[in-house]
């Protein structure tokens, strides 16, 4: 009887579907840490553009109700909401001020600090 090598058929199909199946795994945690990312730098961004309205704010005067800086083109999709409530003290000089930054009318981050004269 003549012994041939090499691989039959079934040992052939296995090989490809045991790779396929790595494949499939492989392609769905690339997929999962491209979201990630994608999320990450979108909050990121959002408590940059946070703080620098927060900046502004601090600088200008003191009144009842604040307008926010203009967001730059490299933001696009970005939109910011200012919200300035008197606390209560003696003198009436303490306001909380709100900085809210949405992504296409989604809320992305929200910062909170306060004010005095």
């Amino acid at each position: 009887m003549k012994v041939e090598k090499g691989f039959t058929l079934i040992e052939i199909l296995l090989s490809l579907a045991l790779l396929g199946m790595l494949a499939v795994v492989f392609l769905g945690t690339f997929s999962t840490g491209s979201k990630v990312l994608i999320m990450t730098d979108e909050q990121e961004t959002a408590k940059n553009v946070a703080e620098s309205q927060m900046e502004y704010v601090q600088k200008q005067p003191f009144t009842t109700s604040y307008s926010a800086a203009p967001i730059g083109a490299e933001y696009p999709g970005y939109s910011v909401n200012i919200t300035a409530a008197s606390i209560t003290s003696r003198d009436g000089n303490i306001q909380r001020i709100t900085v809210i930054i949405n992504r296409h009318g989604e809320e992305v981050t929200r910062l909170e600090g306060f004010k005095t004269r």
